[in-house]
């Protein structure tokens, strides 16, 4: 009899449905509108040996792609499962994934299929064209759109879960074999696909040990499992440790102390702007009195933490990680409020500037990390091997952040190198919300940037839509419609800004800091959403007494103070 190696996830979770059958590991709360769906480990094993046998017969070689473009469901798990019991590879999407975007990530990583839901089939009938290599659709009926009716183009997964149980021998050859390509959000290009490895997934499931939460707390998120956070910060230990996760299909600020004190659930997840939009709801005689004891926090902005802890009668545990790699945490109640900590015992972290030289104390630079034995770093963009080498230039990964440390070594956040504009916890590629204003007829010209954002969270932008209309009838709210209809909602600009060009320089480079000039110029107009109310907005938001704004495009102009 093979021996089991609880690094490996299928293996993981046949060892707990041997030892803990019927412990309900994760449920997925329904609201009001639907039952919970609740998964033993005897559940997720049956059910993941059924999806293995599926995707065997239909074809699927050892090694082969397939994508996951649904919500939060129990079936995510079982099919991450299934992969790595069957030696394949499955590429998690956003479900609101659409277009160019999602036709570039399905051709780049080589999908053969697709697992979609009723919401989001229509996007993939919409591009298949594009993707010459899929050949099968499965779709997830999650009752919440009539599209979820079987055509002749895709099965039912139910069909798959209703045969009679099969039983797949493992057929992973390696632990470092790839189990997932998670791709980052291309802020200064393309999209690149992180390969990770069975091992390394097994390795994940360990934070929760290195963090110091036990067996006895019950996380909650409502990120999705398509996001490296919710996968490996909730998921990962708690089907390791037993916690009993509780998923929402999405993330809900109004229902989130609700749900945790119907859960008891002791902990959950924060990224970015979430806090603050947490923090901004009404207060309540009873938000104090909640089950919750802390807060697992990647950006909590300084000035609502204290306040923030308060409140909720919870504790901030703050934390720093990339998809690629590197980490480091802040344990409750040490270190200075607004850090995200220091590295772990087996990893090294340090601050350069452009010549690789470290910083002194409260001088920023990039956060570079590799293992503390001072072995090299290593990534793995599939099919980019000069971009993996150019991300460990010199042995170190290269976050592309910019941080700072105080002299006791706490290490601080500033802001995002590059491109990139760090929206609620996301990073935007501004070239995708360029590319769909482009399309609109009354739109002759464009050009996307950030500003910083209104909820105070460290690093995070908000996106400003600077158009050129074209002559007669330009209506805002069309491009903000056009916008929704095109785009995920975290790449939905924040605010519109018309001007009579774009400034740019002999090169044709955009100049941002014209543009953001003119924000709080008088007479400016830029529009912006107020709930449903399409509202114009008052130039004095941008002034510089009233918020300090930077910019981030392409290349940052100004470092924060």
């Amino acid at each position: 009899m093979r021996t089991l190696n609880d690094m490996i996830l299928a293996d993981l979770i046949a060892a707990r449905a041997e030892a803990t059958p019927d412990l309900d590991v994760v449920t997925f709360e329904g609201g009001d509108e639907r039952d919970d769906e609740i998964r033993s480990y005897a559940q997720l094993w049956s059910n993941a040996n059924r999806l293995a046998a599926g995707l065997i017969a239909r074809g699927m070689n050892y090694g082969d792609r397939f994508a996951i473009l649904i919500r939060n469901h129990p079936e995510f798990i079982e099919l991450m499962i299934a992969a790595s019991l069957s030696g394949l590879v499955f590429v998690p999407i956003d479900p609101r994934t659409r277009g160019s975007k999602l036709a570039y990530t399905l051709n780049n990583s080589g999908c053969r299929g697709i697992v979609c839901a009723d919401y989001s089939l229509a996007q993939v009938e919409e591009m298949r064209a594009q993707v010459p290599a899929l050949e099968w659709i499965w779709l997830l009926q999650s009752g919440e759109a009539e599209s979820g009716r079987i055509r002749s183009s895709t099965t039912d997964l139910r069909e798959i879960l209703e045969q009679p149980q099969a039983w797949v021998d493992m057929r992973l050859r390696d632990g470092e074999d790839p189990l997932q390509i998670i791709y980052t959000s291309g802020t200064t290009g393309d999209p690149k696909g992180v390969v990770f490895p069975n091992t390394r997934y097994g390795a994940a499931t360990l934070l929760c040990s290195m963090l110091g939460i036990g067996a006895d707390e019950r996380p909650y998120t409502g990120l999705s499992l398509t996001h490296g956070n919710a996968q490996l910060m909730t998921l990962a230990s708690a089907l390791r440790l037993g916690q009993r996760a509780v998923f929402s299909r999405k993330f809900t600020k109004s229902r989130l102390w609700d749900i945790t004190r119907k859960y008891g659930c002791t902990f959950f997840n924060l990224l970015g702007g979430m806090a603050t939009a947490i923090y901004s709801e009404p207060l309540r005689d009873n938000d104090a009195d909640n089950p919750v004891r802390f807060v697992l926090s990647a950006g909590m902005p300084f000035a609502i933490w204290e306040s923030f802890e308060r409140r909720f009668n919870l504790k901030i545990l703050e934390a720093y990680g990339a998809i690629e790699g590197g980490m480091a945490f802040k344990p409750i109640g040490i270190g200075p409020v607004g850090s995200f900590g220091k590295p772990p015992p087996n990893l090294e972290m340090k601050i350069v500037d452009e010549d690789g030289n470290e910083c002194a104390p409260h001088v920023q630079g990039e956060l570079i990390s590799r293992p503390v034995t001072g072995e090299a770093a290593s990534v793995n963009y599939f099919n980019n091997p000069s971009a993996s080498q150019k991300k460990t230039l010199g042995g170190w990964l290269r976050s592309g952040d910019i941080c700072h440390r105080d002299a006791e070594g706490w290490l601080f956040f500033d802001y995002r190198k590059g491109g990139g504009i760090r929206h609620n916890g996301d990073f935007i590629n501004p070239g995708f919300v360029e590319g769909v204003l482009a399309e609109h007829p009354k739109v002759d010209d464009t050009y996307v940037y950030g500003v910083p954002s209104a909820n105070g969270a460290p690093g995070e932008r908000d996106v400003v839509a600077a158009v050129v209309p074209s002559k007669g009838g330009f209506e805002p709210a069309a491009i903000f419609a056009h916008c929704r209809t095109k785009l995920e909602p975290n790449f939905v600009p924040t605010y519109l800004q018309v001007v009579t060009e774009i400034p740019k320089t002999a090169s044709e480079k955009p100049q941002d800091r014209f543009l953001v000039e003119a924000l709080s110029a008088e007479g400016a107009e830029v529009y912006a959403y107020r709930g449903a109310r399409l509202e114009r907005v008052s130039p004095s938001e941008f002034r510089a007494d009233n918020m300090a704004r930077q910019v981030q495009h392409g290349q940052v102009q100004s470092q924060m103070a």
